[in-house]
């Protein structure tokens, strides 16, 4: 996994990410964004734009923060509440839209 956005992003939700990303991978879920892996093209324009700093490099992810790279992908491989199949490659965050449901872990994350 390339890149990861961390609990900074949870419950803020920017956008600039979604600006600064020229592959169109960043989907918005109910209260933080999520990096589609197979879709990043490891550019880091994502990173430079956050404003709060919560997109790493996955090789930059500290101990703590660990469990938000096993989330990010869970986010497109796991079928989440209210959805019927998981989300897999669905091929651009703008054609999607938002996507009004996190992982189990962010879910419950508390700040």
């Amino acid at each position: 996994m390339p890149f990861v956005i961390t609990a900074g992003c949870i419950d803020v939700k920017d956008g600039a990410c979604l600006e600064g990303c020229p592959a169109d991978c960043i989907y918005e879920g109910g209260r933080k964004m999520y990096i589609n892996p197979d879709e990043c093209t490891d550019c880091g324009a994502c990173a430079v734009a956050c404003p709060v700093g919560a997109v790493l490099s996955d090789d930059r992810i500290k101990a703590k923060d660990q469990e938000f790279l096993d989330s990010e992908a869970a986010f497109f491989t796991d079928i989440l509440p209210g959805r019927d199949e998981p989300l897999g490659e669905p091929g651009g965050a703008t054609r999607l839209g938002k996507i009004k449901a996190d992982t189990p872990f962010v879910a419950a994350y508390e700040k």
